[in-house]
């Protein structure tokens, strides 16, 4: 249970959280931006800051500009890369493809696949249900709060009633 936790506290306990608006700090560069994911760490940052940069090569080339000069889908990398500064054990996204154009949610969907792949679980919230289905291990759909159904996401998908009602067709 964690409601009692304060914000840091639950990013000790290992949640990383990229929300969906609101998520970088405009005024500063990308690269403080990362330094301020680290906030909890007291060990040398420098390893992690690589793998995010591996991970957003964008990030590197425009690390000394201003995060409120990217593009919304540079953002987003930049939010996500700033929660895995704290080396999380459970990535949350709050739709993380939001108000990116179509080719920017492919890469973002590339990227969050990678981490995956890497071993860290991630949690995501996700209006775009049929990439999202995709890629997920299992999923949820919710109706007016409610789960209504859950499987794999090849099993929702194949699921008529699924299909027709939430991915249009």
């Amino acid at each position: 249970d964690i409601t009692a936790l304060n914000p840091q506290d639950r990013v000790r306990a290992g949640m990383g959280f990229v929300p969906q608006v609101n998520n970088t700090f405009p005024s500063m560069s990308c690269e403080e931006n990362l330094e301020m994911g680290a906030f909890i760490r007291d060990d040398d940052i420098a390893d992690t800051m690589a793998q995010v940069y591996d991970l957003f090569p964008i990030l590197k080339d425009k690390r000394r500009q201003a995060a409120g000069e990217l593009s919304g889908g540079q953002r987003q990398q930049l939010a996500v890369g700033r929660a895995l500064m704290t080396r999380p054990s459970l990535l949350m996204l709050d739709e993380p493809t939001a108000g990116v154009s179509p080719i920017v949610m492919d890469e973002l969907f590339d990227r969050i696949i990678a981490i995956a792949r890497g071993g860290l679980p991630i949690l995501m919230v996700e209006q775009n249900a049929k990439q999202a289905m995709a890629i997920a291990d299992k999923a949820y759909v919710l109706v007016q709060g409610a789960n209504a159904h859950t499987g794999s996401g090849k099993e929702l998908m194949a699921n008529d009633e699924v299909r027709r009602t939430f991915l249009g067709g």
